[in-house]
């Protein structure tokens, strides 16, 4: 198996060549360091050296030898030194392994590397200070969204099948939207929730991967993806496995199409004709699309999301060593001090903005299948637009920032209802464009099989950016 081969694969078709003895899983690890050589270069996509050596994992998992890459949002990974991408974290290390980190052992899963994330994930751009941008493989002046934007480049890349991600507001959505890839965001409870999550986050950061095919979010949702005993917000694991549900018709589906934004901000036309040809298309497979929304309150998505925020900065200021303002870059300094002097009556009034969101979006789901939107408002931003380090912020003017560019993946998030940005277009500029499909909640099933619908109606594995391992 040479580069080309290597990189032709997802991650199933991987752990099928391993298992069928035409390549050891060595040699698959030999080739996937090779891969991000070849490729971090011009991204900038790894938050420190790779391992050396993978980090341990069991050899008869489901994805047993295929090789995976963690972000660096911890602690996450045993032993594994973590900074959330900031300069004021230095030298610390996950005393034990995070319950996702565990279930990616307990697959197979042979993690080789952390990639990059903007500072503690608070921006739909990847660029923090402490590394420097990550830049994406489809054009080099160009962004990768955040907040899990080295692993969505190195995945885009072909340098691995698939990759841990997060998600506070879009962070894995984002992310695959601007380099053409795939990334669900599972319902609430359906994968362990991150520590912020599980502990403060109140529901809003999701854990789960990127990658680029429908199998293998539907494989890897098995495999990761089942209850724990204890577990806030748990769902039963499905009757029918996500990997043979996935190829399932759902039936006609009733299908609404929103392209503009709740908060009235502008949409790109070729945005907003990439989500309409979309729908065109689930017609054309046999669903019914009409026009409609769930009537959601903008000010009551950034009122929410100030939950994720405060989360974020209550865990900083409850460290053993809180991090050096002056190591900080600016909004991060100002989310430290709005958590230090936020009391409980603002924490009250963002849960219940994210009641009244959570309402609209469950009723709205009592009337329609799917949700389809754009997953962003524009092409993915030129490096440099969204300025985590400028000066002049509050925390609620910073939400307000990012909604401008990703204005449709939020509100799913505050509701824990499943949602999945899919690469079903491309700009005339030869730019990735996502387009979301979002459920009822628990019916991550549903998605997965309009998702697959789509991938054989408007298949994008051919579709390479120009940095990619198999033209090195």
């Amino acid at each position: 198996m040479d580069l080309a081969e290597y990189a032709s694969h997802d991650a199933v078709g991987l752990r099928d060549a391993i298992r069928a003895g035409a390549v050891s899983a060595a040699e698959v690890e030999r080739l996937a360091r090779d891969a991000v050589d070849s490729v971090n270069a011009d991204l900038n996509a790894l938050a420190r050296p790779l391992f050396d050596p993978a980090l341990a994992a069991e050899a008869t998992g489901p994805f047993a030898g295929v090789p995976f890459l963690i972000k660096d949002s911890g602690p996450f990974a045993r032993g594994v030194q973590f900074a959330l991408g900031s300069r004021s974290i230095r030298g610390v290390a996950a005393g034990a392994d995070h319950e996702l980190m565990a279930r990616f052992r307990a697959a197979g899963l042979v993690a080789i590397g952390q990639t990059t994330a903007p500072e503690f994930g608070l921006n739909f751009a990847t660029e923090p200070v402490r590394t420097g941008p990550t830049v994406n493989p489809w054009a080099l002046d160009r962004g990768v969204g955040g907040s899990s934007g080295g692993s969505a480049a190195l995945v885009a890349a072909g340098a691995v099948p698939l990759a841990h991600a997060n998600d506070a507001a879009g962070s894995i959505r984002v992310p695959a939207a601007c380099c053409g890839i795939v990334g669900l965001k599972p319902s609430r409870g359906r994968t362990p929730s991150g520590p912020l999550a599980g502990e403060a986050g109140f529901g809003l950061i999701g854990e789960f991967a990127l990658t680029r095919s429908i199998r293998d979010t539907a494989h890897l949702l098995d495999a990761v993806g089942s209850p724990s005993i204890g577990e806030k917000y748990t769902l039963p694991a499905p009757i029918v496995p996500f990997a043979r549900s996935h190829r399932q018709d759902p039936g006609r589906l009733r299908v609404a199409l929103v392209t503009e934004a709740w908060s009235g901000v502008p949409v790109d036309a070729q945005v907003a004709a990439a989500a309409i040809a979309v729908g065109r298309t689930l017609e054309w497979i046999g669903h019914s699309v009409a026009d409609a929304r769930p009537e959601i309150d903008p000010d009551d998505i950034v009122e929410a999301e100030m939950l994720a925020v405060l989360a974020s900065g209550a865990a900083l200021l409850r460290a053993p060593r809180r991090p050096d303002p002056a190591r900080l870059e600016a909004v991060s300094r100002v989310v430290l001090d709005e958590t230090a002097r936020a009391s409980a009556l603002d924490v009250a009034a963002a849960i219940d903005a994210q009641h009244r969101v959570t309402r609209a979006i469950g009723l709205f789901f009592t009337r329609y299948d799917l949700l389809l939107t754009p997953t962003v408002a524009q092409l993915p931003l030129r490096v440099g637009t969204l300025d985590y380090n400028e000066a002049g912020h509050t925390a609620r003017s910073w939400i307000r920032r990012i909604l401008e560019f990703g204005p449709f993946t939020a509100p799913f998030n505050i509701s824990g209802h499943p949602a999945i940005s899919l690469p079903l277009g491309q700009s005339r500029e030869g730019l990735p464009i996502g387009v979301q499909l979002v459920a009822a909640y628990g019916r991550d099933d549903l998605l997965l099989q309009a998702a697959a619908q789509l991938e054989q109606a408007l298949p994008w594995a051919d579709r390479l950016p120009p940095i990619h391992t198999d033209q090195v």
